[in-house]
């Protein structure tokens, strides 16, 4: 399985993004996702983008519609211990068994039928908010820029580092992948291997709960 990006929940309308610019990284295109109470700042690489996602309108991300995507659960990470991360996996075949019994979600800023797959995991708030896109395969953004000054380009895999798991069929789907892994550790943290640490340099953003090692 391939990460088509990763988002990271804060508390600060965004803010935090800056400190990304600062390490070296060319900050990509924004948005706000209408009807679903969040907007972005963006980062893009060669294979991925992360994403630094906060509450704009917190009516909506608590209406009706957007409540029971478990969404409000990650954005009140700060309160209630869940995971800030969302791990967004590529469409493909190989992740049918995956997503067989997700959650499906009709985002407003998407045409009707074209349903996000989600996997909540609730009762494993420690895990990411895992989903899929309802396009198959990996999306082109060659509109967005992926050079950056500090000459990273390629992720090469991502950890996710919980603390309590109270099952671990949802993590069975993931021993076999050398790009996805999850690490038993006494914090919620990621860590984002690029190119390989080719240059073997580590920095570490303690507001998003991330290192990145390049």
């Amino acid at each position: 399985m391939n990460i088509d990006h990763i988002f990271i929940f804060t508390d600060d309308n965004g803010k935090v993004a800056d400190d990304l610019v600062d390490f070296g990284l060319t900050e990509g295109s924004n948005r706000i996702h209408v009807g679903q109470g969040t907007a972005n700042r963006k980062f893009y690489f060669d294979n991925f983008f992360l994403e630094i996602l906060w509450v704009h309108n917190e009516i909506e991300i608590k209406s009706e519609q957007t409540k029971p995507t478990g969404l409000w659960q990650r954005a009140d990470f700060k309160n209630n211990n869940f995971s800030p991360f969302g791990l967004c996996i590529v469409n493909t075949e190989d992740t049918e068994k995956l997503f067989e019994n997700a959650f499906k979600y009709q985002p407003d800023y998407f045409p009707a039928g074209m349903e996000i797959d989600i996997i909540k995991n609730e009762n494993q708030s420690d895990l990411p908010w895992t989903f899929r896109l309802p396009f198959k395969g990996q999306k082109k953004h060659e509109n967005e820029p992926t050079h950056h000054k500090n000459e990273i380009s390629v992720l090469t895999k991502a950890i996710f580092e919980y603390k309590i798991v109270s099952e671990n069929m949802f993590l069975e789907n993931f021993e076999s992948q050398n790009n996805i892994q999850f690490v038993k550790s006494s914090r919620q943290w990621l860590n984002l291997v690029f190119n390989n640490r080719k240059q073997g340099k580590k920095q570490e953003f303690e507001k998003l709960n991330l290192t990145i090692e390049y």
